[in-house]
């Protein structure tokens, strides 16, 4: 349920407009190709499985959990499955904990993912009561499952260091900067956000980016 295309292109065309600088990025980058995922407990999961580690290793563990999980989907799947059987997947002790702690709390109806606040931080602050979800996780979540419009994830290292090229800034702007720079933006930050992993991607001098958590 994330941004589609035909939003992506119709937000960054509005970008171009307000930022003059999006207007060449876009022409020497073209435009990214949609990021979505499916709402609901198994993306987050997958977000779990997938911290601090390439594309390529999340994707393996994953793999081996599932065929562990044999339903990944099923909350109750993790909470029926040995701590042992976790780790030989692939999840470290810690990963485990935080498996189990969002299975908690779907299970127990604290989080209910189909009806998440409207508002984006009031959405983030359920979130990131899980154990594991930290706010990045709980903005690419809104962001990737929800599509919402407006997600800025400005700790990300990357949004902060391609927004800054884009610019043209001398130095990699901090987080509170680049919050500051990004409201007149508004409510087209996701799209922002997007366009910024596929300009840093795009970058033959950031290819190694590929291998990142992005």
């Amino acid at each position: 349920m994330g941004l589609s295309a035909e939003q992506l292109r119709s937000s960054l065309d509005a970008l171009a407009l307000i930022e003059p600088a999006f207007a060449a990025a876009l022409a020497h980058a073209g435009y990214p190709e949609p990021r979505i995922r499916d709402r609901g407990y198994a993306t987050l999961l997958r977000t779990i499985v997938g911290q601090q580690v390439s594309y390529k290793a999340a994707d393996a563990v994953w793999a081996k959990l599932e065929a562990v999980l044999v339903d990944a989907t099923d909350p109750a799947r993790i909470a029926a499955t040995s701590d042992e059987d976790l780790r030989a997947a692939g999840l470290s002790r810690q990963k485990t904990g935080y498996a189990r702690s969002l299975a908690e709390e779907v299970l127990s109806g604290r989080l209910d993912l189909a009806n998440l606040p409207a508002d984006d931080e009031e959405a983030i602050v359920q979130l990131v009561r899980i154990k594991g979800i930290g706010r990045w996780s709980a903005e690419i979540y809104l962001l990737f499952a929800e599509g919402r419009t407006d997600v800025w994830p400005a700790g990300d290292l990357a949004v902060q260091v391609e927004i800054g090229r884009i610019l043209g800034l001398p130095e990699r702007p901090s987080e509170k900067a680049i919050r500051e720079l990004a409201e007149k933006w508004r409510p087209h930050r996701s799209a922002a956000t997007v366009f910024a992993w596929h300009h840093y991607m795009f970058d033959p001098a950031t290819q190694s980016a590929k291998n990142s958590a992005i």
